[in-house]
């Protein structure tokens, strides 16, 4: 189970969530849910359509079990089996 605690050892596709610092300001705020992952890639769905974010320029938050938590965008920046066994 998903909790804030673990999350960087899981998938994240189906979860909401939000960017909240970037190296692109225009991006800063979008939210969405997430469709698809890769290694550096995250797929939106935001009100405006698919986008596809690069995850190691931004900082994540993410809504879990009525929670909040923020993530590091270059600490996830690998594919979610590759988090399994490493440190993220």
């Amino acid at each position: 189970m998903i909790t804030t605690e673990n999350i960087t050892y899981h998938e994240f596709v189906g979860l909401k969530t939000q960017i909240t610092e970037s190296t692109n300001s225009e991006i800063i705020g979008l939210n969405g849910t997430v469709i698809n992952e890769t290694k550096s890639m995250f797929g939106l769905r935001t009100e405006k359509g698919i986008k596809l974010i690069p995850k190691s320029n931004n900082s994540w938050k993410f809504y879990v079990n009525n929670q909040q938590v923020t993530v590091i965008g270059s600490k996830i920046q690998k594919r979610s089996f590759d988090r399994l066994g490493g440190k993220a």
